[in-house]
């Protein structure tokens, strides 16, 4: 049984709407024009997408260097690029990620390291990972 449980519903696809059953998100969906829409004011599941795993991947940044006993600058950010990438051999669409890792004051290596722990633990990189192409740039 899970911790938390969020629930949302989407009406018209990825031009339509989506909201959280609490009432606290609620979003006007549109198709980018790059996917064959008219690209109206709306976002779309990749903006959500890229905004909720970088948040993610940040939280696991901080919960993995606290138990390291680090502290994580305040300024320290996560930004996902989520992609549609071309079709797979069997014609699936897949998608593609990076995450771009910036963590002011702390040396490479480290930053490396709490990274690549960070990915084995967060939950959105234990979802992609194996189905989704996932780059990881550590600035």
């Amino acid at each position: 049984m899970s911790h938390y449980r969020a629930q949302a519903t989407a009406i018209g696809g990825r031009t339509g709407s989506a909201a959280s059953a609490d009432g606290a998100l609620r979003v006007l969906l549109d198709t980018p024009r790059e996917l064959g829409g008219e690209g109206g004011k709306g976002t779309n599941p990749e903006q959500l997408l890229a905004a909720a795993y970088a948040a993610s991947f940040l939280e696991t940044l901080r919960t993995v260097a606290l138990g390291r006993r680090l502290q994580l600058a305040p300024d320290a950010n996560v930004t996902a690029t989520i992609g549609i990438a071309d079709r797979d051999e069997a014609g699936r669409m897949t998608l593609a990620i990076r995450l771009d890792v910036d963590l002011p004051g702390m040396d490479e290596v480290a930053a490396s390291t709490l990274t690549e722990e960070a990915h084995s633990v967060c939950a959105y990189s234990n979802a992609m990972s194996g189905n989704v192409e996932i780059r990881i740039d550590v600035q």
